[in-house]
């Protein structure tokens, strides 16, 4: 495939021209390396784009098509996943898991998109209980989060709205069953790209 016609140009066309990550990458930058056909540095330098700064969906279904055009299964599952942080907004938290002995959940969270636990975050019934929200579980990293430990996760709210309230700092509690199975301390919220803009 010509250069001119990859997905990965019409990502690069989607980025403001003067953004530049803290390294100093750009635009220019990505550019350069797709006249070389080297597609997989490009991705990588768009990715750190898209880190540094907020971009639409369709940037990342754009990474996520040429992922899958590279045979880059776990690169396009998780540029999908960023599309929908994108769209729907998403939380950034510090998990951790209550170990079996606490009545936690007895298995590990793999570190991919498969959980949708509830979540309490501060909502209530008319009748005073926790009115729990569904949120998909992110594991950063490349090890399943264990009963008894701590990570980094990201929540992908199923109805953001029921979110908006919640703000660093706050401690939202996981649910898989009842009782509680982990605690979370929101480190950051990240807005739908259409909303901050």
């Amino acid at each position: 495939m010509d250069f001119q016609d990859s997905p990965l140009l019409k990502a690069a066309r989607l980025c403001p021209a003067d953004i530049q990550t803290e390294t100093g990458v750009d635009v220019a930058d990505v550019l350069k390396y797709l006249e070389h056909d080297d597609w997989e540095t490009a991705l990588l330098l768009l990715e750190e784009i898209g880190d540094a700064h907020p971009q639409p969906p369709q940037f990342w279904e754009l990474l996520a098509d040429t992922a899958r055009l590279l045979w880059l299964a776990k690169d396009a599952y998780w540029y999908g996943w960023r599309s929908s942080e994108a769209r729907n907004g998403a939380v950034l938290a510090e998990l951790c898991l209550m170990s079996a002995e606490e009545g936690g959940w007895p298995r590990p969270a793999p570190p991919d998109a498969v959980l949708r636990p509830m979540w309490d975050i501060g909502h209530l019934t008319p009748e005073g209980e926790p009115l729990l929200s569904i949120a998909i579980l992110w594991v950063e990293g490349r090890a399943p989060l264990k009963p008894g430990e701590c990570g980094p996760v990201r929540l992908l709210p199923l109805t953001f709205e029921h979110w908006r309230h919640v703000k660093p700092g706050d401690a939202i509690t996981m649910h898989v069953m009842r009782p509680s199975t982990g605690t979370a301390r929101v480190t950051e919220v990240i807005l739908p790209v259409a909303a901050s803009s």
